[in-house]
């Protein structure tokens, strides 16, 4: 799938609330950063057409593996609906949250899920995190709904799906940039480490490797296509692992003889690529190393102990360290009486973030649609696609043509109120959460060379 360099529209679709907006001097972005006072005022104008309260629906792996991160998406979507209640709900209308268990999240669980929030609670919207493995057949019975689902499944197959049939999946957006983005932004990176200086790379050689989902190969594959964009030269793989894997005997030795200055490693679980680690530096050689999203799990840290430290790691959405951030992170600790500066609000702020944009948009558009309503949440999805938002986690602004939040900066967009920030972190201590050191303006520490390295 190509990746164009586009600009989206930033204008509100609806005229009468259009004329609101100009009138209050409020930007779209604007109107992101001053989400609930927008909201209020909206509300202050408004004549709901109904008391009853808008079912909006959730659907999170409570008491599956991914139960930890589904009880923080519960909590999060739970905080969005008080305050958005707070302010008047939706034209008036209080919004009414119900959250459906998708266990173990596959196919037949997250979609049995969706039926359940539509046939049974009738809601208006679905607004998560992410159920990855149902790898959206979740999508058709929402789809014939004709609702709107926002979920951040960070998956390629959810763009090429909306591309191909915008019509049928107008409603369905995903809240983050896909996978794919993991890697031609780690190999921009790294060219800036380079190009700045931070790092002095004896070659421009680089190793890829992945494990065996499909999720992994997709950004291998992204790197693949991309490196020599960036300077680099293939000299490994892709490497294809399966996994799960925890023995990487056979594949260090292929890197130590390839001996590239970079190295991408695509599989995720935390565990595997703790063992990895260990091995590596049992007999390192002068890379620079980066997984995506698995070293910021504290697994990563607690299994890899030392051996974790230096090694790179990003993610497509994640809690900013800027005021508007760590506001959030104080008022979700407080809320739900937990240690100041738990990680729990960084999976939190996600359903967060994105339940205020909807409910903006669904104001905009003047309210919301039950389902069957086609024509009413065809109005708040074109509200979605034309309005950026600035939450706690950056700016979401939807690609016109899939419907997934454009990435800043690796989609040429240099603009950081009009992108969501591909965050990159590095384990500086192993007993330490990892450090934001990309990109500008977010970056609240600095880059320092590896242990390895050193």
């Amino acid at each position: 799938m190509d990746k164009p360099i586009e600009n989206t529209s930033q204008q509100a679709i609806n005229t009468g609330r259009r004329s609101f907006l100009r009138g209050a001097g409020l930007s779209a972005t604007a109107a992101g950063a001053a989400s609930l006072g927008l909201l209020a005022e909206l509300n202050k104008e408004a004549q709901a057409s109904s008391s009853n309260p808008i079912p909006i629906g959730c659907m999170a792996g409570l008491s599956g593996w991914p139960a930890a991160e589904a009880l923080e998406t519960k909590r999060g979507f739970e905080l969005a609906i008080e305050e958005i209640n707070a302010a008047g709900g939706i034209l008036g209308r209080p919004l009414e949250g119900h959250v459906v268990d998708t266990k173990n999240p596959n196919a037949e669980e997250v979609t049995g899920a969706a039926n359940l929030l539509i046939d049974r609670y009738g809601v208006h919207a679905i607004v998560n995190g992410h159920n990855i493995g149902a790898q959206n057949a979740e999508y058709e019975p929402i789809a014939d709904a004709g609702i709107v689902y926002i979920h951040t499944n960070t998956l390629l197959s959810h763009e090429k799906l909306v591309e191909k049939d915008p019509e049928r999946y107008f409603g369905i957006f995903m809240g983050d940039p896909s996978e794919y983005w993991y890697g031609p932004g780690w190999l921009r990176f790294a060219a800036h480490l380079r190009d700045s200086g931070q790092w002095k790379p004896r070659n421009n050689k680089v190793a890829l490797i992945a494990g065996s989902s499909d999720y992994s190969i997709n950004v291998i594959r992204a790197a693949e296509k991309t490196a020599a964009q960036f300077g680099w030269e293939i000299v490994m793989g892709p490497e294809i692992v399966k996994t799960p894997a925890t023995e990487w005997g056979p594949v260090l030795s292929k890197l130590r003889e390839a001996d590239p200055a970079l190295l991408l490693h695509s599989h995720l679980a935390a565990g595997d690529i703790a063992q990895f680690m260990i091995q590596f530096r049992q007999q390192p050689t002068e890379t620079l190393i980066y997984f995506p999203w698995g070293p910021l799990q504290a697994a990563f840290r607690e299994i890899g102990g030392e051996s974790a430290e230096g090694v790179i790691s990003s993610t497509v959405m994640g809690l900013l360290e800027d005021p508007m951030g760590k506001a959030f992170m104080e008022k979700y600790s407080k809320r739900f009486d937990l240690v100041a500066g738990s990680t729990g609000a960084i999976s939190g702020c996600v359903p967060y973030g994105l339940l205020h944009h909807y409910a903006i948009a669904a104001a905009i558009a003047g309210g919301t649609g039950e389902p069957g309503n086609v024509e009413q949440n065809g109005k708040v999805a074109r509200v979605l696609r034309s309005t950026p938002f600035r939450t706690v986690f950056g700016t979401i602004n939807y690609h016109p043509q899939w419907q997934s939040a454009i990435p800043y900066p690796d989609l040429e967009e240099r603009d950081p109120s009009l992108g969501m920030p591909h965050l990159f972190y590095q384990v500086q201590d192993h007993q330490q959460q990892p450090k934001l050191i990309a990109p500008v303006p977010y970056d609240a520490n600095a880059f320092v060379l590896p242990p390895w390295l050193s």
